[in-house]
């Protein structure tokens, strides 16, 4: 396998050197057209599709307008004018590059001039609408508007960004959005994702996930549980939409953080699709593909998906990586309004990575003796299954992912010409569930000093699996068993009414939410094993007659877990716009939401003296927990007022600035519930962007303050959970744009300063006082930066690509003691269209092998010190290579 992986990376050099010195290339050579005389909008979609272009704009504008036709090779822009000749209508580049049809200018003035594209809904799809950038459907009231209008900080990312990031996860994509601190090097499922300085202690508990603009799942975290593990990114998402702040705590769930919707791709008048093979340099092979178009002439279908297999980058030696996703919709016409019915099933697991042996000398990272920063993973065949104290059997091919179902439907239905009605609404059942190997606190040590600390010497020190003899000063660690079971379902439903009268745009709406979550848990059941890749059980007898270990277990569970909760929210929301001038638009709203739960809980206690064998010679279970068959309710009813108000101002054409406040509520989910901790996170924002869209650079920044009251994070150490409950303060900058400094040509960048600081925060019941101490684990810089050359190769489309992104100095925890080093990480690809059908890509990740490490030890409560010590290093080297075909 390692010679072929040299062979393949050999290869792929081979053909980037090849790429770049070629004698016979060409610069941005003109495209070649052959498109029929006739309608319009069949010929917008030729257009785009032929010259590789973007080009947005809705259909039914262009309605009955016919075009000549065009033949012959010329520059895409002077190709599109003549299509458009004639026809009302011209084209202009939008932010991100792509073409916007924008209706010519009357002879009498008016207020500037908009792209043609409805407000009521995303627009009817075309084969190569896909990187709408300048179309927002989340955090406004009804279906959407331009991003060049809206006042608050939205980012775009498109199918096209989507494949040269080639994520792993759907948390990946987020890294691309400035604000945001994600953390997904703990596989393709389970990722940690931080909003613009909010104290939170994992997961990604200020971040809402929707599909076709309604939440799927309304708690943003529970503990093991975040939402993106419940969706994956394919070639049916047309684009992913990202809301941080402004107006999100007033729609759908009122999430004050950050508001991704998912978008998928539709059909439209002519029957597309495509089939994509990746096979990466780990030995993994996915497979994509769709298929959309019309049903009749007032309905459209897609169907699509993905299948991926493989062991992943840091392999366990078995199969760890699984799974896929189908999704399905359908839209009718209903003339002053649409349908939309979707549906998707999805059944995906992967490793749950975890911290891995690592030297740190204060800000130098380096791998720890016979372990890779990049592959290396503690888990292995003989840890892969065996029985627990409590009888029951795991297996760590389990994984972390979710086998889940949803169904859905988006109604709009305008009433005169006024009024308009839209439902959304959303079901969801499954399950989520996760099993890993999670290190405990305790670094690297020789079996004679991990004897010593329990007060004697070694008699015997044996492997588990064939009982050979183990030297006492290998090096060993302990890492435990955790198993968590979830059941979930969630039912939601959004509905709005909106009134449009000369300049004023109103907005009423009820969002109506019930989920559960069914959840069993047994944390702890750690084993001693030698500290080397794919490690080994040990055995171990004491000198004094104690036995250590039951075939390689120190301990049972040492938190245990049976619940069954109920959630739900009801809440009522207005929002008045107004244009108060043609440059200058206020909006303001409010929301008051209840929020109610319900639940049971079995108590635990400890088995007893000596444990649940009686001996107390036998070490590892003599402080094991058990679940007693004994319940306590958990309830919790309280609601809260969100409002926000906002001006936005059109400076020029290509340049407007906003200013905004609001104030939003995050209420305790019930993993909060259940450790006592009752109160409703308050959020104060107060934030002013400007956002210039010209023909050579876009560029869009944001500043920001937050204040944060009665916040609550929680981390797992110790065997039970340590919550910190109080506030914080944050302060910061976000910046993102392109730049395109000539044809071919563009840099995509983004980045953010961000001074995060925790505010009257305590933890350890109150004892300890962490105010001052920065948010974890969020650095002050972190940016990145990505040159994009489009040129022509031999007569053939082709493309260059990279990202430098940059992670500055974090800390890992509360208390400010485990330091993570900044990293710079380097990916780069390459794309070469074979045929107008065929394209073949080479994407390549962490191409410097950096050990860039994402978080320490949350089971270590304070400082690791220097030397050997736990932390989870992002994934090492990867190459992706796949070709696609489409139509």
């Amino acid at each position: 396998m390692l010679k072929w992986r040299v062979y393949i990376r050999h290869m792929l050099l081979v053909a980037l050197l090849a790429t770049i010195v070629w004698p016979g290339r060409s610069i941005a050579a003109p495209p070649t057209f052959d498109i029929s005389a006739g309608s319009l909008a069949d010929a917008l979609s030729a257009f785009a599709q032929q010259s590789r272009q973007q080009l947005l704009f809705a259909p039914e504008a262009v309605q009955g307008k016919m075009t000549p036709g065009l033949h012959g090779r010329m520059p895409a822009d002077r190709a599109l004018a003549k299509l458009l000749r004639g026809s009302g209508f011209h084209a202009e580049r939008a932010p991100a590059g792509a073409w916007l049809l924008v209706q010519d200018r009357p002879r009498v003035s008016e207020p500037a001039r908009r792209p043609i594209a409805p407000e009521a809904r995303p627009l009817a799809p075309v084969a190569h609408q896909i990187a709408l950038q300048d179309i927002v459907v989340v955090g406004t009231p009804g279906g959407g508007g331009r991003r060049q209008a809206a006042a608050y900080a939205v980012s775009m990312i498109d199918q096209p960004a989507i494949e040269r990031l080639a994520p792993g996860g759907t948390a990946e994509i987020l890294r691309l959005v400035p604000g945001l601190t994600v953390e997904t090097s703990g596989g393709k499922n389970g990722a940690n994702i931080f909003v613009r300085g909010y104290p939170s202690g994992g997961d990604a508990e200020y971040v809402t996930f929707q599909t076709e603009g309604v939440p799927f799942f309304p708690p943003a975290t529970l503990s093991f549980l975040e939402n993106s593990q419940l969706i994956r990114l394919d070639d049916t998402v047309r684009r992913v939409e990202a809301v941080r702040g402004g107006t999100g705590a007033l729609f759908a769930s009122g999430q004050p953080g950050v508001t991704i919707n998912i978008v998928q791709r539709e059909g439209g008048s002519r029957l597309e699709g495509s089939a994509k093979t990746g096979l990466f340099d780990d030995g993994e092979i996915r497979t994509d593909a769709f298929l959309a178009g019309p049903l009749t002439a007032a309905s459209h279908f897609m169907i699509g998906g993905y299948y991926s297999a493989g062991d992943g980058i840091r392999s366990p030696g078995f199969d760890a990586d699984r799974g896929g996703q189908v999704t399905a919709n359908w839209r009718r016409d209903l003339g002053d309004g649409s349908l939309l019915l979707f549906g998707r099933y999805l059944n995906d697991r992967s490793q749950w990575l975890l911290p891995i042996p690592v030297e740190q000398n204060g800000a130098d990272i380096s791998a720890y003796p016979g372990f890779d920063g990049g592959t290396g993973t503690l888990a292995g065949p003989d840890t892969r299954s065996a029985i627990l104290n409590d009888g029951s059997r795991y297996d760590l091919a389990d994984g972390r992912g979710a086998r889940v179902a949803q169904i859905g439907a988006n109604l709009e239905q305008k009433l005169g010409r006024n009024i308009t009605i839209r439902d959304k609404i959303s079901w969801l059942a499954g399950h989520a569930d996760t099993t890993g190997l999670v290190p405990s606190n305790m670094p690297p040590q020789s079996a004679n000093d991990y004897a010593a600390a329990l007060g004697s010497p070694i008699a015997s020190l044996t492997h588990a699996n064939d009982n050979s003899p183990a030297s006492p000063e290998q090096a060993v660690v302990e890492a435990g068993i955790w198993q968590v079971r979830k059941r979930i379902s969630a039912l939601v439903n959004d509905a709005t009414i909106e009134w449009r009268s000369g300049p004023s745009k109103a907005t009423v709406g009820l969002y109506a939410a019930r989920y559960s979550s069914r959840d069993f848990w047994n944390l702890g059941n750690n084993l001693l094993l030698t500290a080397e890749p794919h490690a080994r059980r040990l055995n171990m007898v004491l000198a004094d007659g104690s036995t250590v270990t039951r075939n390689g277990f120190t301990s049972g569970s040492s938190f245990a877990v049976n619940a069954h909760y109920t959630g739900s929210d009801l809440a009522f929301y207005a929002v008045e716009e107004v244009q108060l001038t043609p440059a200058l638009r206020a909006d303001a709203g409010a929301r008051f939401q209840r929020h109610s739960v319900d639940g049971t809980i079995e108590n635990s206690s400890a088995a007893g003296p000596g444990g649940l064998d009686g001996d107390p010679r036998t070490l590892y279970d003599n402080a094991d927990v058990v679940l007693d068959g004994t319940y306590r309710p958990v309830r919790y009813r309280n609601g809260a007022w969100s409002w926000t108000v906002g001006l936005n101002q059109d400076i020029g054409r290509d340049l407007g600035a906003f200013v905004r406040y609001s104030r939003g509520h995050s209420f305790p989910f019930f993993d909060n519930l259940r450790d006592g901790i009752g109160v409703a996170p308050r959020v104060d924002t107060a934030e002013a962007g400007i956002k210039l869209s010209t023909q050579g650079l876009s560029l869009y920044a944001t500043l920001f303050n937050n204040r944060f009251h009665g916040l609550a994070t929680t981390v797992i150490a110790q065997g039970a959970p340590i919550p910190s409950i109080g506030g914080a303060r944050a302060t910061g900058v976000e910046v993102e744009g392109v730049l395109r400094p000539a044809g071919g040509l563009s840099v995509v960048f983004s980045g953010s300063w961000l001074n995060a600081r925790y505010d009257a925060f305590y933890t350890y019941g109150g004892r300890t006082d962490l105010s001052g101490n920065r948010g974890q684990p969020q650095p002050v810089w972190q940016w990145r930066a990505g040159p994009d050359w489009d040129f022509s190769f031999a007569g053939r489309d082709a493309s260059l690509y990279a990202t430098i992104s940059y992670m500055g100095d974090r800390w890992s925890d509360v208390q400010n003691q485990q330091r993570l080093p900044h990293f710079t990480k380097v990916d780069a690809g390459a794309t070469i269209d074979l045929s107008r059908r065929v394209r073949v890509e080479v994407v390549g990740d962490n191409l410097t092998d950096v050990i860039g490490l994402t978080e320490g030890n949350p089971r270590t409560v304070g400082s690791q010190g220097s030397g050997p010590i736990f932390a989870r290093p992002i994934l090492g080297r990867s190459v992706e290579l796949s070709a696609s075909y489409r139509f």
